[in-house]
């Protein structure tokens, strides 16, 4: 990847990988695809990270084209962090206890 620094809040790094898991277990293809749809995604936010829309709590999210979750992330001193590997019908709004005030 290249542009900005990428780091993840752990438990966003955990969603990343149930994710991946889960997908995994259903279908080698799929995990491929959601795997490949992720790193496009993290290399765009990377390369581009003020074009996507701001969101909650200082935040901007990339939504996912072929799978149900978001990429929210935001902007820091060093780079951008990773905040949270959202899916669209799970407990919204979770992640914001990961943003310090």
């Amino acid at each position: 990847m290249s542009g900005a620094r990428l780091e993840f809040v752990p438990a966003a790094r955990r969603e990343l990988d149930d994710a991946l898991d889960w997908y995994l277990e259903r279908s080698v293809r799929a995990g491929e695809a959601f795997l490949h749809e992720t790193e496009r995604a993290l290399t765009l936010i990377a390369s581009s990270p003020t074009v996507w829309p701001s969101y909650e709590a200082g935040t901007r999210r990339h939504i996912l084209r072929k799978f149900p979750y978001s990429i929210i992330f935001r902007a820091t001193k060093v780079g951008i962090e990773v905040v949270a590997v959202a899916h669209h019908k799970r407990r919204p709004q979770y992640w914001r206890g990961r943003i310090p005030d």
